[in-house]
């Protein structure tokens, strides 16, 4: 690991630098895919490999978690107030993959309160007193979306698998951001 020797710097390792970019770089790449990948192309047949019961299963499951997200998301803004200049962008985010994969839903309230639904009818998840802990417990729950929806992709078709993979990097970079200096 190479540091900065400047004694007047901190020792900040200029892999992490590279980290950061690459994960930026990576998110902003998944957004392109994300809006580019999700039309439906000329030719698409219904009974493609897109709208199997798989596919669909794997989208109401997507769908699913990324509302458990969302609620994550709510009721942390709801316990920590103070928390909501770095939460809410974030929390926008999440609610537009959850409707990434419901495509003719209603958006989540972005107002940071849960909206009334069945998936919103379960007990709010528990918020550790401390913001800090509250943001780290965000960045695993993000961290392990993504890990799940990158594992996903050997099985999801192509455009599915885009936009699982679009939204996988803005899961990292979410989680990034949430342990980062910039949280």
């Amino acid at each position: 690991m190479i540091t900065t020797e400047d004694p007047g710097k901190c020792n900040v390792p200029k892999e992490a630098l590279t980290r950061r970019r690459t994960l930026l770089a990576g998110a902003a790449l998944g957004g392109a895919a994300l809006l580019s990948g999700c039309a439906a192309g000329p030719g698409r047949e219904e009974g493609d490999a897109e709208h199997s019961a798989a596919a669909e299963r794997l989208r109401e499951r997507s769908a699913r978690d990324s509302t458990a997200l969302l609620a994550r998301y709510d009721a942390t803004l709801a316990a920590h107030p103070a928390l909501a200049p770095h939460l809410r962008p974030l929390r926008a985010e999440v609610a537009r993959h959850t409707e990434a994969f419901r495509p003719g839903r209603a958006t989540p309230a972005p107002s940071g309160r849960a909206a009334a639904g069945p998936a919103r009818r379960a007990a709010a998840p528990s918020v550790p007193a401390d913001e800090r802990t509250a943001r780290t417990v965000l960045a695993d729950a993000e961290r392990a979306l993504a890990d799940t929806r990158t594992a996903a992709l050997a099985t999801a078709p192509p455009e599915l698998a885009r936009l699982l993979a679009s939204v996988a990097a803005a899961g990292a970079a979410h989680a990034y951001l949430l342990t980062g200096s910039g949280a």
